[in-house]
């Protein structure tokens, strides 16, 4: 059986790509042109280039290409889609039919079209659970109590924003709020708060309370520790289960050297019991 394959940009993407491979499964692979790696070509075996907005050619490739399941891996920036891309004409009647245009919405939509086509959109994690992100503390260090109560307070945040899917990630410090995702990214927000504050951030980053795990699930690795590294962030929490870690080993790595704690916090709960 051939799958589709959805390629955003980052090494999501790549991660199923080569998980597919593990698996013997063979791949055909729609890489999104404005966003995508075009090393995804030396290890997808075949790859059609198409421009953003453009669903009608993408279900017709998955279709000439006989795929009945397929997987979206990689962010496709929504700005995208409002910043000079000309979507085709299927896009348009989703887009026109759609009460919102948020990430939920906009997704949703796309996979109900390729549902109507025949083709069912599947976990973006089906080849690579290997790389979710495990309960508890993944690094030397432990939060302190402080962090914890940064964790706490945080994850109500968040998981306040991710229910209104405004965004998945809050950056805490000293038991205040100091940035909220929107559109920008994690590292973006992680960024911004380092400009706001000085010390040591606490990040966390949640997956939705009923998180798709289809699309948009969330993803940290080495660029989120640089990151935090950058911004004086101490402490990153996400959602056991839900998070994919990319680089699993050289990310703690280099978290256990700059002396800054992970936790794999349960989905939906305050936070972490104190070591």
């Amino acid at each position: 059986m051939r799958y589709g394959l959805i390629a955003g940009n980052g090494r999501f993407p790549f991660l199923v790509a080569e998980g597919a491979r593990r698996s013997g499964c063979e791949l055909a692979v729609v890489a999104i042109r404005e966003e995508a790696d075009p090393e995804i070509e030396k290890i997808a075996g075949d790859v059609r280039w198409i421009g953003v907005g453009k669903l009608g050619q993408m279900i017709s490739y998955f279709k000439e290409m006989g795929v009945e399941q397929a997987m979206m891996a990689g962010q496709v920036k929504h700005v995208q889609l409002f910043s000079g891309a000309i979507p085709d004409l299927k896009m348009v009647k989703m887009l026109w039919n759609l009460p919102a245009r948020n990430t939920d919405a906009l997704i949703g939509g796309i996979a109900r079209e390729m549902e109507t086509a025949g083709i069912e959109l599947i976990d973006s994690t089906y080849f690579i659970k290997d790389h979710l992100a495990e309960e508890g503390v993944l690094t030397r260090r432990k939060p302190s109590k402080d962090e914890l109560r940064d964790i706490e307070y945080g994850l109500g945040v968040a998981n306040g924003i991710a229910r209104l899917d405004l965004g998945q990630t809050v950056v805490v410090r000293g038991g205040a709020c100091v940035a909220v995702e929107a559109m920008e990214g994690t590292d973006a927000v992680i960024k911004r708060a380092g400009r706001l504050v000085d010390g040591r951030l606490c990040v966390i980053k949640v997956a939705k309370p009923d998180q798709d795990m289809r699309f948009d699930v969330p993803v940290v690795g080495v660029p989120t520790i640089e990151t935090m590294i950058e911004a004086g962030a101490g402490c990153l929490s996400v959602t056991a289960g839900k998070t994919l870690i990319f680089d699993k080993g050289e990310m703690i790595a280099l978290a256990d050297k700059r002396n800054i704690c992970i936790v794999g916090s349960p989905p939906e709960t305050k936070g972490v019991e104190p070591a």
